[in-house]
Protein backbone atom coordinates (compact mmCIF):
# COMPACT_ATOMS: atom_id res chain seq x y z
CA UNK A 1 0.00 0.00 0.00
CA UNK A 2 1.12 3.58 -0.66
CA UNK A 3 0.66 4.21 3.13
CA UNK A 4 3.28 1.70 3.76
CA UNK A 5 5.73 2.67 0.92
CA UNK A 6 5.80 6.31 1.84
CA UNK A 7 5.90 5.62 5.54
CA UNK A 8 2.25 7.34 6.42
CA UNK A 9 0.50 7.06 9.37
CA UNK A 10 -3.40 6.51 9.60
CA UNK A 11 -5.27 8.08 11.85
CA UNK A 12 -9.05 7.88 11.88
CA UNK A 13 -10.92 10.34 13.28
CA UNK A 14 -14.47 10.76 13.79
CA UNK A 15 -16.91 12.42 11.02
CA UNK A 16 -20.77 12.24 10.84
CA UNK A 17 -21.46 12.06 7.73
CA UNK A 18 -25.67 12.24 8.21
CA UNK A 19 -26.38 13.40 11.47
CA UNK A 20 -29.58 14.08 10.17
CA UNK A 21 -30.48 10.73 9.66
CA UNK A 22 -33.03 9.24 12.39
CA UNK A 23 -31.66 6.92 14.54
CA UNK A 24 -32.81 3.97 13.28
CA UNK A 25 -31.10 5.44 9.87
CA UNK A 26 -32.93 5.27 6.51
CA UNK A 27 -33.15 2.74 3.40
CA UNK A 28 -30.73 2.52 0.99
CA UNK A 29 -34.20 3.14 -1.72
CA UNK A 30 -34.16 6.99 -0.51
CA UNK A 31 -30.30 7.23 -1.59
CA UNK A 32 -31.24 5.50 -5.07
CA UNK A 33 -33.41 8.48 -5.28
CA UNK A 34 -31.53 11.22 -4.37
CA UNK A 35 -28.30 10.19 -6.72
CA UNK A 36 -29.58 7.51 -9.40
CA UNK A 37 -30.33 4.13 -9.55
CA UNK A 38 -26.71 3.41 -10.53
CA UNK A 39 -25.11 4.27 -7.22
CA UNK A 40 -25.15 0.79 -6.17
CA UNK A 41 -23.63 -0.56 -9.26
CA UNK A 42 -20.60 2.21 -9.30
CA UNK A 43 -19.57 1.69 -5.47
CA UNK A 44 -19.52 -1.96 -6.33
CA UNK A 45 -17.49 -1.60 -8.82
CA UNK A 46 -14.88 0.41 -6.79
CA UNK A 47 -14.86 -2.22 -3.92
CA UNK A 48 -14.29 -4.57 -6.25
CA UNK A 49 -11.69 -2.88 -7.75
CA UNK A 50 -10.05 -2.39 -4.36
CA UNK A 51 -10.39 -6.46 -3.69
CA UNK A 52 -12.44 -5.22 -0.55
CA UNK A 53 -15.00 -7.20 0.61
CA UNK A 54 -18.55 -5.79 -0.27
CA UNK A 55 -22.27 -6.60 0.56
CA UNK A 56 -24.29 -4.09 -0.35
CA UNK A 57 -27.30 -3.36 2.50
CA UNK A 58 -30.53 -2.27 1.70
CA UNK A 59 -29.83 -0.28 5.11
CA UNK A 60 -28.12 3.06 5.86
CA UNK A 61 -27.39 3.31 9.41
CA UNK A 62 -26.98 6.20 11.79
CA UNK A 63 -23.65 5.57 12.57
CA UNK A 64 -23.40 7.71 16.02
CA UNK A 65 -23.12 4.82 18.06
CA UNK A 66 -20.42 3.11 16.52
CA UNK A 67 -18.74 6.88 16.45
CA UNK A 68 -19.21 7.06 20.45
CA UNK A 69 -17.78 3.34 20.84
CA UNK A 70 -14.98 3.49 18.37
CA UNK A 71 -13.83 6.87 20.63
CA UNK A 72 -14.02 4.99 23.97
CA UNK A 73 -11.45 1.92 21.82
CA UNK A 74 -9.60 5.20 21.38
CA UNK A 75 -9.01 6.15 24.55
CA UNK A 76 -8.09 2.49 25.74
CA UNK A 77 -5.96 1.82 22.46
CA UNK A 78 -8.72 -0.05 20.96
CA UNK A 79 -9.65 1.57 18.04
CA UNK A 80 -7.79 0.22 15.46
CA UNK A 81 -9.48 -3.44 15.67
CA UNK A 82 -12.92 -2.05 16.65
CA UNK A 83 -12.45 0.90 13.54
CA UNK A 84 -11.91 -2.58 11.82
CA UNK A 85 -14.13 -4.81 12.80
CA UNK A 86 -17.26 -2.22 12.02
CA UNK A 87 -15.99 -1.84 8.62
CA UNK A 88 -15.49 -5.30 7.90
CA UNK A 89 -18.92 -5.62 9.35
CA UNK A 90 -20.91 -2.83 7.69
CA UNK A 91 -18.91 -3.17 4.46
CA UNK A 92 -18.68 -6.96 4.27
CA UNK A 93 -21.48 -8.28 5.46
CA UNK A 94 -23.98 -5.54 5.49
CA UNK A 95 -24.88 -5.56 9.27
CA UNK A 96 -26.40 -2.44 10.48
CA UNK A 97 -23.64 -0.96 12.74
CA UNK A 98 -26.14 1.67 13.71
CA UNK A 99 -27.68 -0.95 15.95
CA UNK A 100 -26.16 -0.92 19.57
CA UNK A 101 -26.04 -4.70 19.79
CA UNK A 102 -24.31 -5.15 17.05
CA UNK A 103 -21.43 -2.12 18.11
CA UNK A 104 -21.60 -3.96 21.75
CA UNK A 105 -21.42 -7.29 20.49
CA UNK A 106 -17.93 -6.24 18.31
CA UNK A 107 -16.68 -3.59 20.83
CA UNK A 108 -17.01 -6.94 23.67
CA UNK A 109 -14.87 -8.61 20.93
CA UNK A 110 -11.62 -6.76 20.42
CA UNK A 111 -11.54 -6.34 24.47
CA UNK A 112 -13.56 -3.12 25.68
CA UNK A 113 -15.40 -4.05 28.71
CA UNK A 114 -19.44 -4.60 28.87
CA UNK A 115 -20.18 -2.01 31.56
CA UNK A 116 -18.00 0.51 29.49
CA UNK A 117 -19.61 0.16 26.57
CA UNK A 118 -23.03 -0.56 27.89
CA UNK A 119 -22.63 3.59 29.19
CA UNK A 120 -21.41 4.45 26.06
CA UNK A 121 -24.44 3.71 24.44
CA UNK A 122 -26.78 4.63 27.14
CA UNK A 123 -25.67 8.19 27.53
CA UNK A 124 -24.59 10.68 25.22
CA UNK A 125 -20.72 10.43 26.59
CA UNK A 126 -18.07 10.71 23.59
CA UNK A 127 -20.76 12.69 21.38
CA UNK A 128 -18.92 16.08 21.70
CA UNK A 129 -15.80 14.61 20.94
CA UNK A 130 -17.55 13.12 17.61
CA UNK A 131 -19.62 16.51 16.79
CA UNK A 132 -16.01 18.56 17.47
CA UNK A 133 -14.22 16.45 14.60
CA UNK A 134 -16.97 16.54 12.22
CA UNK A 135 -16.83 20.26 12.98
CA UNK A 136 -13.22 20.55 12.40
CA UNK A 137 -13.27 18.15 9.30
CA UNK A 138 -16.24 20.06 7.72
CA UNK A 139 -14.03 23.55 8.40
CA UNK A 140 -11.24 22.68 6.29
CA UNK A 141 -13.36 20.92 3.28
CA UNK A 142 -14.21 17.15 3.89
CA UNK A 143 -18.17 16.47 2.84
CA UNK A 144 -18.11 13.13 2.71
CA UNK A 145 -15.93 9.78 3.95
CA UNK A 146 -13.31 8.54 3.47
CA UNK A 147 -11.33 11.87 3.73
CA UNK A 148 -7.41 11.74 3.71
CA UNK A 149 -5.58 14.69 5.13
CA UNK A 150 -2.03 14.16 3.53
CA UNK A 151 0.51 16.32 6.00
CA UNK A 152 -2.12 18.24 7.05
CA UNK A 153 -1.77 19.80 3.97
CA UNK A 154 -3.62 18.15 1.12
CA UNK A 155 -7.02 17.19 1.29
CA UNK A 156 -8.40 13.38 -1.27
CA UNK A 157 -11.77 13.32 -1.16
CA UNK A 158 -13.38 9.98 -1.44
CA UNK A 159 -12.16 6.81 -2.44
CA UNK A 160 -9.86 7.28 -4.82
CA UNK A 161 -7.49 4.77 -6.35
CA UNK A 162 -3.92 4.24 -5.15
CA UNK A 163 -2.30 6.50 -8.33
CA UNK A 164 -4.28 9.31 -6.21
CA UNK A 165 -2.04 8.89 -3.33
CA UNK A 166 1.07 8.71 -5.33
CA UNK A 167 0.68 11.77 -6.86
CA UNK A 168 -0.60 13.54 -3.42
CA UNK A 169 2.56 12.18 -2.12
CA UNK A 170 4.74 13.07 -4.98
CA UNK A 171 3.14 16.47 -4.62
CA UNK A 172 4.03 16.91 -0.88
CA UNK A 173 7.73 15.51 -1.64
CA UNK A 174 8.01 18.38 -4.17
CA UNK A 175 6.77 21.29 -2.15
CA UNK A 176 9.07 19.79 0.89
CA UNK A 177 12.15 19.82 -1.23
CA UNK A 178 10.96 23.42 -2.73
CA UNK A 179 10.76 24.60 0.72
CA UNK A 180 14.45 22.94 1.69
CA UNK A 181 16.16 25.20 -1.71
CA UNK A 182 14.57 28.17 -0.33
Amino acid sequence: MVARRYGARVTWLPFDLHPEYPPEGIERERLRRRYGPGIDEALARRMEAAGLPFTLSEHIPNSRHALRVTELARDQRLHEPLHDRLMDAYWGRGEDIGDPGVVRTHALDVGLAADDVDDVLASDRYLDRVTASTQEAASIGVSGVPAFLLDGKLLVLGAQPEEVFERGFAQLAAMAEEAEAS
